[in-house]
């Protein structure tokens, strides 16, 4: 028996017109894609690994006939889908309680369409959370949120983002909460359950360094490693240890272009890293996955679900999360 603590294993599929939108590029509105080249390099790791993993598909994209087949290989390979929203706006925390519904009940209906399974968690665009989101989940029938980002460094990504975005006013006042507020590094490292209306949501949160709360997702490895690929590697070696040591069962966050480099996508060289060759990029990501799994068992955020569950309070067991076919 596998005596190895649990890590889940996720990567957020924003696409190239939701980073683009972000950010300000109007063009994003004829929804340019690079969905054809991401999914398949990060299929071909993760078979090439043998991990089962979550990704969170934003929901205009399932909704569009000519991203079916490759979002459908996704669950052929059998993995989990999970909701990323419908048009990846990451003030989400700004709408309505009715809007929220509606964005979450058409992303179901597209992911259904599209990869023949219906997701039972949910990722917010730019970890945006609100209490009304929690309540629409926990209605929905969702059985765990992954959107909280414990760190106190979210305002200092924002401030860089907005540096290089050409955002107006009304903009950047939706955008105020991108990438989380000071109070966010309060926020537990190990799962948790929110209370809904007196009834309970699990929490299963993208783990940062313990004590410090810096990022320790691959997107940030990449950084460090723009400057040293060495000093990167180590920094990661020790984020995986520092959480083996403080029991914490890491959940791991990729993104679309850790699998993506230079002149891939000239839009988006704005993004830290995006001016390194691709397959350097994708040796180090192979690097940190090959190290988790030495460390943990690398699961999908379904069955890290499972397994909090299983060794939570009684009260919090009685939510038994499904399988695929649930």
């Amino acid at each position: 028996m596998n005596r190895k603590p649990v890590a889940s294993l996720s990567l957020d599929l924003d696409n190239q017109w939701s980073y683009m939108k972000t950010h300000g590029n109007p063009d994003w509105k004829t929804l340019p894609s690079y969905l054809d080249v991401v999914v398949p390099r990060f299929l071909e790791m993760v078979d090439r690994l043998g991990y089962n993993m979550t990704v969170f598909i934003v929901g205009q994209d399932a909704a569009l006939p000519q991203h079916h087949e490759v979002l459908r290989s996704i669950t052929r390979a059998g993995h989990e889908v999970g909701n990323h929203s419908f048009h990846h706006e990451p003030w989400l925390h700004l709408y309505s309680e009715e809007q929220i519904e509606a964005e979450l009940a058409s992303t179901e209906d597209a992911l259904e369409a599209a990869t023949g399974a219906r997701p039972i968690g949910f990722r917010g665009p730019g970890y945006s959370l609100s209490e009304t989101v929690l309540r629409v989940l926990k209605r929905r029938g969702y059985y765990y949120d992954a959107s909280t980002l414990p760190t106190f460094i979210g305002p200092l990504a924002r401030a860089y983002y907005f540096m290089s975005a050409k955002l107006t006013p009304e903009e950047r006042a939706q955008r105020m909460k991108l990438f989380g507020t000071l109070k966010d590094g309060l926020r537990p490292l190990k799962t948790y359950t929110w209370r809904v209306d007196e009834e309970r949501l699990l929490e299963i949160p993208v783990t940062t360094l313990p004590l410090f709360r810096v990022p320790m997702h691959v997107s940030y490895v990449l950084y460090l490693a723009m400057y040293s690929r060495a000093a990167a590697m180590s920094y990661f070696r020790s984020a995986l240890l520092a959480c083996r040591m403080a029991g914490i069962e890491p959940s791991l966050l990729l993104h679309p272009l850790d699998f993506m480099g230079r002149g891939e996508v000239p839009c988006l060289d704005f993004f830290p890293a995006m001016k390194m060759p691709a397959a350097d990029k994708l040796s180090i990501v192979e690097q940190c996955l090959s190290l988790l799994g030495r460390r943990f068992q690398v699961v999908s955020m379904r069955d890290h679900a499972r397994h909090a569950l299983a060794s939570a309070h009684p009260r919090e067991r009685a939510l038994e999360v499904p399988g695929l076919a649930g």
